[in-house]
């Protein structure tokens, strides 16, 4: 029997995914480790700023629609939002299945200060960039994001 030398498999620090994903986790583990003073995880915070953005009364099936999280993931969080005393939840008296969710006014007053975080994590992380190098990361993780149909939020 001949003894076969293995193919090098590529270098893992050739793919940009591996590149990618130091970035994204440095990132996000930055970010949750800041958010944590506040005792809101990232997921959370996702949940909270779509709905002080949008309707800050809605449903949370509606809520799964606009992040892209499964309704068990939204109903887990929703869940701990409301022992947070940063959501308030009430049943229709018509149709028990239907809930709608609703911020705090502790909850609309926080998230200003999550954005501020979120911003100052960016900041931390990308001021060594200039304005059309951060414009041209943005437009290509947009544009792949796009044609791969990526649009669920990040929560972990």
């Amino acid at each position: 029997m001949k003894n076969r030398q293995k193919p090098d498999p590529v270098q893992l620090k050739s793919h940009i995914g591996y590149h990618l994903r130091v970035i994204s986790n440095a990132v996000s583990h930055s970010f949750a480790r800041k958010l944590a003073a506040t005792d809101v995880t990232v997921a959370e915070c996702v949940i909270l700023r779509e709905m002080y953005a949008g309707n800050q009364k809605t449903s949370p099936g509606t809520v799964a629609e606009i992040t892209g999280l499964t309704r068990g993931a939204v109903s887990k969080l929703v869940d701990r939002l409301l022992n947070k005393g940063l959501v308030t939840r009430t049943e229709s008296s018509r149709d028990r299945r239907f809930q709608e969710i609703q911020l705090t006014p502790r909850a609309a007053r926080l998230v200003p200060q999550l954005a501020r975080i979120a911003d100052e994590n960016d900041e931390s992380f990308f001021s060594i960039l200039s304005q059309g190098e951060k414009k041209a990361l943005v437009r290509t993780l947009v544009k792949l994001a796009t044609i791969h149909r990526l649009n669920a939020h990040p929560i972990e």
